[in-house]
């Protein structure tokens, strides 16, 4: 299935709190999305593999996405090597998109940097006509997305440009709180970790208005390019 946009996340949720409104807003534009997460996130302080990936499925029926793949690369330890890049090169021949929505190309969680730059060299190789790759017996076509945007997630960066999301924060917040075992559940018996705290969605709120007011929205989420994206005119800047 080709799709306009596919997000990738190397953990289960990093979508989801990092670019979820952008992706709910273009659905509603009537772009189709799909989702890929590199790892099940099995290294989590909270909750298991089989139950995240179990929220993960809920999550994209609530955003609208076509389909969500999980690569199960081994969470923690991952490599950007021949084997984890050939494994994404076919998922983006599959899916053919025109644009990839990735990692933060720096974080406080060291799999994010290393999951932004396997992602865009991923990007690159998968339209070399040399690498060759196969899906259901098939040869693959080369394809390169058009361009690669990486989400901003735990630390701040100065985003390159923002989307306006003020119209799908509520949507983002339950495709969020779908991760159950990750964030706020009074009673919950599992250990704190730095997003399961009451506050955190105030917190991911008060990000979004920072990017929003920028621009005179409410709420907006920001991403950074490693290309600088071309305009017919300076009108699509307003």
């Amino acid at each position: 299935m080709k799709v306009d946009i596919l997000a990738v996340g190397v953990h289960p949720d990093d979508v989801e709190l990092s670019c979820s409104g952008t992706l709910a807003k273009h659905i509603a534009m009537g772009k189709t999305a799909g989702i890929l997460d590199l790892t099940r996130g099995e290294l989590g302080t909270r909750g298991n593999a089989e139950l995240r990936s179990k929220e993960a499925m809920e999550a994209a029926k609530i955003l609208g996405v076509a389909f969500r793949t999980q690569l199960n690369f081994k969470d923690g330890f991952f490599e950007n090597n021949e084997v984890h890049l050939t494994q994404i090169i076919k998922q983006i021949r599959i899916h053919q998109p025109d644009i990839v929505l990735c990692n933060a190309v720096s974080d406080r969680h060291p799999d994010h940097g290393r999951s932004a730059k396997l992602t865009a060299d991923a990007c690159f190789y998968s339209g070399l006509v040399k690498i060759e790759t196969h899906s259901d017996g098939k040869a693959q076509a080369p394809w390169r997305p058009k361009a690669v945007y990486h989400y901003i997630q735990d630390h701040f960066i100065h985003p390159d440009f923002v989307v306006d999301v003020s119209p799908y924060v509520e949507l983002k917040h339950k495709s969020i709180m779908a991760f159950s075992s990750q964030f706020y559940s009074p009673g919950s018996n599992e250990p704190e970790t730095p997003i399961s705290s009451k506050d955190f969605l105030n917190s991911l709120d008060a990000k979004m208005a920072v990017l929003g007011r920028a621009i005179g929205v409410r709420f907006a989420e920001g991403f950074t390019v490693n290309r600088y994206p071309g305009v017919n005119s300076l009108f699509d800047l307003l």
